[in-house]
């Protein structure tokens, strides 16, 4: 298909020469002779370029230039101005002009213009549309995803979002699940406001208790003064209450009359508050069977329930792992690396028990250790190059592989990578390694290294 050029310049002459010019050149041309009749061809038939002369009859070129990206034109226009004019060809790049010639012109000079304008816009135009497609299909607020399964997690997510509707997410460890809160959050009218998140499993309950709904001066020894709660602070917001299924009987005795009444009161307070937040919870428990163990209120779990989200694990959605890495590659600023064939079947094939949050700590590490742009299969852990994982999918135990599994194989690889990748630099190593310099040399000497 040809690519169309308007050529915009009273001199008729002028416009005969381009016009030939760009003819042979295998561009579709259209002409006018004012900037009326500018602004008219261009409403008419959109071109791919345009050639504008500064001294046209009104409007004239600067005003043409103007009018076309205030509107939202983007195609490249190349300005024509007089010889030696520096501060109207200053003024029409400022304006939007791609380029400018100063007549008069070598028309090979205008050609190579031409092209170069067209390609640069191609590529802008490339570019666009992959970001399009992207935060179309594919990342919601920082979720990649293309497998249908996340799609139709991403779909929910976009449904439920602008609602108080309260969400409970659940998956594996490292499947993104506060990704997934934070993406509720801020698709919702509530974005302005507050997210703060809770990793209630990381807490003892009297600690839990207190930084929930807060406490009073003189609460316990050492309440020197009164300190508002993760819900007061989440007024008017998103509370995201990780790890719910941890959680003991008393506290959820408490957050079960703020999902009800949405009041509470402080830890040795007698006021009671109200609050407006909407709570997001996760788990990676089956909370069913916590409440037929008696573990878990299911009262509490049918507030909680109102949607309820299952993040699957990476294992079960393989044709996403190309995306991620390209993803944690760029997040590294590592864009240029790339990596080969067989380290990518080795990275689709392994179980990845650590998900999402595995993958990426997997590629932060071999962006750094690896040398050249291309990461190959040896610069990959161990365990993913022999496709054992250290923990079965979901759990915290060992799986070994018919055979077993060498751990002392397995140190030494990753101390000789270490040593390999700093040039010999033991405390370089030491520290790609996540080691003491006391603690690599012991195991160098162990080795023999």
């Amino acid at each position: 298909m040809k690519r169309r050029v308007l050529i915009a310049d009273d001199e008729k002459n002028m416009r005969w020469v381009l016009a030939q010019a760009l003819s042979a050149e295998g561009y579709e041309v259209i002409e006018a002779a004012d900037g009326k009749e500018a602004l008219t061809a261009v409403a008419e038939q959109p071109p791919d370029l345009m050639v504008l002369d500064h001294k046209m009859p009104a409007p004239d070129g600067m005003e043409v230039l103007r009018r076309l990206r205030a509107k939202g034109n983007v195609f490249p226009i190349i300005m024509l101005t007089a010889h030696g004019n520096v501060t109207t060809a200053v003024a029409a790049m400022k304006a939007g002009a791609s380029e400018y010639l100063t007549k008069p012109f070598d028309l090979e000079e205008l050609k190579i213009s031409i092209e170069k304008a067209l390609k640069v816009s191609a590529l802008a135009a490339e570019v666009e549309r992959l970001r399009e497609e992207l935060d179309r299909d594919y990342d919601v607020e920082g979720i990649v995803a293309a497998d249908p399964a996340m799609l139709s997690v991403l779909e929910t997510i976009g449904k439920v979002a602008p609602t108080n509707a309260t969400v409970i997410l659940y998956g594996e460890s490292g499947t993104g699940k506060e990704l997934a809160a934070r993406a509720l959050h801020k698709m919702s009218t509530r974005s302005a406001r507050p997210f703060v998140s809770v990793s209630a499993g990381a807490l003892p309950e009297t600690l839990l208790e207190s930084e929930l709904f807060g406490y009073e001066k003189g609460a316990f020894t050492g309440a020197m003064q009164a300190k508002p709660g993760r819900f007061e602070l989440a007024n008017g917001g998103t509370i995201f209450l990780d790890e719910i299924g941890d959680i003991s009987l008393a506290v959820q005795v408490k957050l079960l009359r703020v999902l009800q009444e949405r009041t509470f009161e402080r830890l040795g307070g007698t006021r009671t508050l109200e609050v407006d937040v909407r709570v997001v919870a996760a788990t990676n428990q089956d909370l069913q069977q916590l409440i037929a163990d008696g573990a878990f209120r299911e009262d509490l779990y049918y507030r909680l329930n109102v949607v309820p989200i299952t993040l699957p694990p990476l294992r079960q959605r393989p044709s996403e792992i190309p995306l991620l890495v390209a993803h944690f590659l760029e997040k590294q600023s590592a864009g240029s690396k790339h990596i080969s064939s067989e380290a990518m079947r080795l990275l689709m094939e392994y179980q990845w028990p650590g998900n999402v949050r595995e993958l990426e700590n997997t590629i932060e590490r071999i962006a750094i250790l690896s040398r050249g742009d291309e990461i190959g299969a040896e610069d990959l852990p161990a365990e993913v190059r022999s496709g054992v994982s250290m923990f079965a999918p979901g759990e915290r135990c060992f799986v070994l592989p018919e055979g077993g599994v060498d751990l002392e194989e397995v140190e030494l690889d990753f101390v000789r990578q270490g040593l390999d990748r700093s040039g010999g630099n033991v405390p370089k190593a030491a520290k790609l390694l996540g080691l003491t310099t006391k603690t690599l040399e012991a195991r160098m000497a162990k080795y023999g290294l």
